[in-house]
């Protein structure tokens, strides 16, 4: 499965990723809001065989996508839609991009596809984020898309060393197809 964007092609992930994703998760901006201080080539692994997993699933409710920049080829991050199961009708949306490429929209529009796919195509009711308070660069992502702040969670997980309040927003299909 392909998905395609202004700039993006969101695909299907592959074992020959490993290096460039191992690449941007062990640099120190992205590593800020992830539990793991670094990476190793076998977590990456490991971390990229789940989602070569889901690609096998029948049915299938985990999508998790490769970020590739069009004409280059370039892997700079990924993108998800996950259902809880097969018959849930919603799902979260997550998304990570190199930080050598934060600041121009890719995240956004990655973000963007994953509501279309899963309202136009997976015909949810309901689809949410999570991310913590900290970020705000993914709170900015969430909102420019158009997902609602639903609920602040403190002291919400354990990373690092300290407890983290973290934000749950959410967009309903009505409120999708009425922005569109």
């Amino acid at each position: 499965m392909m998905r395609t964007t202004e700039r993006l092609i969101l695909r299907e992930f592959t074992e020959d990723d490993c290096p460039a994703v191992l690449a941007y998760q062990n640099d120190f901006h992205y590593l800020r809001f992830y539990p793991w201080d670094e990476r190793t080539e076998q977590d990456v692994r490991t971390f990229i065989q789940v989602f070569i997993d889901q690609q096998y699933q029948k049915p299938r409710f985990r999508y998790q996508f490769a970020m590739v920049l069009k004409g280059t080829d370039q892997l700079i991050g990924n993108c998800g839609i996950r259902r809880g199961g097969p018959d849930s009708s919603e799902a979260d949306i997550g998304y990570e991009v190199a930080a050598t490429h934060w600041g121009h929209g890719y995240a956004s529009e990655a973000a963007h596809e994953m509501l279309t796919f899963g309202f136009e195509e997976l015909h949810l009711n309901r689809i949410w984020a999570t991310c913590i308070v900290e970020n705000t660069a993914s709170a900015r992502v969430l909102e420019k898309i158009g997902m609602q702040l639903e609920l602040q969670l403190k002291e919400h997980e354990w990373m690092k060393g300290r407890m983290w309040d973290a934000m749950v927003y959410g967009m309903f299909k009505d409120e999708w197809f009425t922005k569109q």
